[in-house]
């Protein structure tokens, strides 16, 4: 049961309304996300300046499903977990990829698992990695700018994924072929 309310255009905080709006467009849909996020019309514009601004990165389509993918796997999101997975197939990422990040396998590339395993490195220990962390990144070919790129990606996604934890939100009928929950380990 959703425990925060999902707004539409017309319930909606008249300034959520043009954000709404917009994820109209640019979704085919409201995304239930953005339905809750729009009881807060900051976090809602925060969460889609976040969006935008890391589509925007140095990183590619497959690195920012590593990136995306291996936060929301971590944070155990079975909300975003499907949405992503569309998100990648919508962008032609090898299935492959979305298969191993969502099974938490390393992936076949080796600069991709750099990533993931970088990627997990700063969420798990709340940004304090280690030198030899740093170094390994580093070593596979990325970079400064890609070490604050992993953490923009990481503000977006500690916005949706803790706001879906609390809201329950209900995955959103297109993206319910691409259920998820996490594995026990």
């Amino acid at each position: 049961m959703t425990t925060l309310r999902i707004h539409n255009i017309d319930s909606a905080p008249k300034e959520s309304k043009a954000l709404l709006e917009q994820s109209l467009k640019s979704n085919g849909m409201i995304p239930g996300l953005h339905g809750v996020l729009a009881n807060a019309p900051g976090v809602l514009e925060g969460y889609q300046t976040l969006h935008k601004l890391f589509l925007e990165s140095s990183f590619n389509k497959e690195e920012l499903t590593v990136v995306w993918q291996a936060i929301n796997v971590e944070h155990a999101c079975n909300y975003c977990v499907p949405g992503h997975t569309a998100i990648a197939k919508m962008m032609k990422v090898d299935d492959a990829i979305t298969d191993a990040l969502r099974n938490e396998n390393p992936l076949e590339n080796p600069k991709l698992e750099a990533l993931r395993t970088f990627t997990l490195n700063v969420t798990r220990n709340r940004g304090h990695v280690s030198p030899e962390d740093l170094q390994a990144f580093y070593a596979a070919g990325y970079g400064e700018r890609q070490v604050l790129e992993v953490i923009l990606g990481l503000s977006q996604k500690v916005i949706s994924n803790y706001t879906n934890h609390i809201a329950n939100t209900p995955v959103d009928t297109p993206f319910q072929k691409f259920a998820w929950e996490k594995q026990k380990q």
